[in-house]
């Protein structure tokens, strides 16, 4: 079981730090990526992107590092709900397509935070 949760773990925080990525760094790529980029402040952008990635390093160091290892399961569930407000947002948008990709992280986080409790 914890290597399940562990590779659950490292799918779920690749790709919040390749999000976060793109929303901190390479902003400008996100803008043709995805279009609702270029429909929002920049700063929220930004913020987003950098809640993704403190998210993802929290999803791996507490437990990994046994430092205070409360606080997976806490960026965990904190991620989902990230996540299931951006499907909320694209739901509003009408951008049906992306909906697959947040059913799925938030499935994940919620594996992660419940596996980790």
């Amino acid at each position: 079981m914890n290597v399940t949760l562990w590779i659950v773990h490292i799918i779920l925080a690749a790709g919040f730090v390749y999000s976060g990525w793109m929303k901190t760094i390479r902003i400008e790529s996100s803008k043709k990526t995805w279009a609702w980029v270029n429909d929002v402040p920049k700063s929220l952008v930004v913020w987003i992107g950098i809640a993704e990635l403190i998210g993802a390093l929290g999803l791996v160091l507490p437990w990994a590092l046994n430092i205070t290892p409360v606080l997976t399961p806490i960026a965990a569930m904190a991620l989902a709900v990230v996540t299931f407000l951006g499907m909320l947002f694209h739901i509003r948008r009408q951008e049906y397509r992306e909906l697959g990709v947040n059913i799925f992280f938030i499935v994940l986080a919620l594996i992660v935070a419940f596996g980790r409790l």
